[in-house]
């Protein structure tokens, strides 16, 4: 019997992980298609479009869905997708950032407000806290890719405004403007990047007690289970604890 209800544990997990990467997949491929249609459906003359290939290429997504993707937005026959940024506090007074992509602003900003609700905060207007973070781009390397000498000089001959170099690899920041050239510089020397993309970076965090830690990711947890929503960003710290505790 313990046997049997191991394996349906096992099951149980591998079916939930397997919904949780089609809803990543879903998201992956919405970004792509938008980006695809917004711009040149072409990675090498579009960043943002090159940033999401990457992306879903980081999350081991097929090339095949990659490919359809594209193909969805040239073919003319993709939803029209509205672009929302949703402001808001978590427990703590935390302040949360919502990116939504969505056919259906009236269901997107119910489902999101109602989110936070429940998890004890509170939705915003637009620029209550986006004020408190950098929206920036961000290039990141593995740490055998290039010295911290070699990406701090090259980043900085590119245009990066930042360099964080540590064991877990390189982060370039650079200016969203700046975003595509310092990419494609960096990729023309230290080859693909693990991962690039326009997000927002907070200027200071929040610390935390496990109580209201624990809270908080529970909402960023519900917030990213919504098809509408893409990103979450939040100014907050917890402790090492915490996060092993939830991870286990």
């Amino acid at each position: 019997m313990a046997g049997h209800s191991q394996y349906k544990n096992i099951m149980y997990r591998k079916g939930r992980q397997d919904a949780v990467k089609s809803k990543l997949f879903g998201k992956l491929a919405r970004e792509i298609t938008v980006s695809a249609k917004l711009g040149i459906p072409d990675p090498a003359m579009n960043p943002r479009l090159r940033a999401a290939i990457l992306a879903a290429r980081a999350e081991n997504m097929p090339k095949d869905n990659i490919e359809r993707a594209i193909k969805k937005a040239a073919g003319g026959d993709s939803e029209s997708y509205e672009e929302i940024r949703y402001e808001g506090y978590g427990p703590g007074g935390v302040a949360v950032i919502v990116e939504v992509l969505t056919d259906n602003r009236n269901r997107a900003a119910g489902e999101v407000r109602a989110t936070f609700v429940k998890s004890g905060g509170s939705l915003a207007e637009t620029g209550a806290v986006s004020f408190m973070f950098d929206h920036v781009g961000v290039i990141e390397y593995d740490a055998k890719a290039a010295s911290a000498d070699a990406m701090f000089e090259a980043a900085l001959e590119a245009g990066a405004d930042d360099v964080i170099s540590g064991d877990n690899g390189h982060e370039v920041y650079a200016a969203p403007d700046r975003f595509g050239s310092v990419a494609k510089a960096l990729e023309g020397k230290f080859g693909e990047p693990r991962k690039a993309s326009l997000v927002w970076r907070p200027q200071n965090t929040v610390a935390l007690d496990d109580e209201q830690g624990e809270k908080l990711l529970k909402l960023i947890e519900s917030l990213n289970e919504q098809d509408d929503v893409q990103n979450v960003y939040a100014n907050f710290e917890v402790s090492d604890a915490l996060m092993q505790k939830l991870s286990a």
